[in-house]
C-alpha cells in the first residue's frame, strides 16, 4: 500500500466514524444511503490497496501455510513442529531405523508403550485399634525406612510401626514394636 492509497482509506474511515457517531434512532434514509455510499466507497479503497490473499493461518512465519483447525494458530506446520517437541519432551528423542517394519506402529503398542507397574512401600502406624498410614506413600525403600526409624525416635513414638509393600496387592514387611489391642471406653465397658 502506498502512501496515497493510505492517506485516502484513512479518509474515508475517518468520515465513516463520523457518520456512526452522528447515527440516531430518527436518522433519515438520504443519510443512511450517504453512509452507504461512504462504506462502499472505503471498501473500493480497500480492495484496491490489498495485493496479496487473504492470510490462512494466524501464524506470521507460514500465512498461507496449510490450515490445522485444532492449533491455536490454525498453522499445521507450527503445530506439528510443536507436537514432535512435547513427544520429544516425554518420550525422548524419536529413534532413527532403516528397517521399513520399525517405522509402521503397531496397532496395539509396544511393550514399552505400556505404563510399568507401579510399587510403592507404605509407612503405617499403630494407633490402638487398627493400623493407619503415618506419612506419604514412597517410592523408595529406603527412605520409607529412615522415615519410619525417624519417627521411632521422635518426641512421641507410637506404639508400633510396619512397613507395607504395595504392588498389585499388599504385603507387610517388617514390623516394629508389638501391636496391643487398647479398649477406647475407660473401665472396660462396664
Amino acid at each position: 500500500m502506498n502512501h496515497a492509497q493510505l492517506t485516502h482509506l484513512g479518509r474515508a474511515l475517518r468520515l465513516l466514524g463520523e457518520h456512526g457517531e452522528a447515527l440516531t434512532a430518527d436518522t433519515p434514509d438520504a443519510k443512511l444511503h450517504e453512509v452507504k455510499a461512504d462504506l462502499r466507497r472505503a471498501l473500493e479503497l480497500l480492495d484496491e490497496s490489498v495485493t496479496a490473499a487473504a492470510p490462512a493461518t494466524r501464524c506470521a512465519e507460514h500465512p498461507g501455510g496449510p490450515v490445522d483447525k485444532a492449533a491455536p494458530d490454525l498453522c499445521l506446520l507450527c503445530e506439528t513442529r510443536r507436537r514432535a517437541a512435547r513427544r520429544a519432551e516425554f518420550n525422548g528423542p524419536a529413534p532413527h531405523s532403516s528397517s521399513p517394519a520399525a517405522a509402521i506402529p503397531s496397532r496395539y503398542g509396544t511393550r514399552a508403550d505400556r505404563p510399568q507397574p507401579q510399587q510403592r512401600w507404605l509407612p503405617e502406624l499403630w494407633n490402638g485399634q487398627e493400623w493407619q498410614l503415618c506419612g506419604t506413600p514412597r517410592r523408595d525403600r529406603r527412605e520409607a525406612e529412615l522415615y519410619l526409624a525417624a519417627l521411632r525416635r521422635g518426641s512421641r513414638p507410637a506404639m508400633a510401626y510396619r512397613l507395607v509393600h504395595e504392588f498389585t496387592d499388599y504385603e507387610v514387611l517388617r514390623i516394629w514394636g508389638t501391636p496391643v489391642r487398647t479398649d477406647i471406653e475407660p473401665l472396660g465397658n462396664l
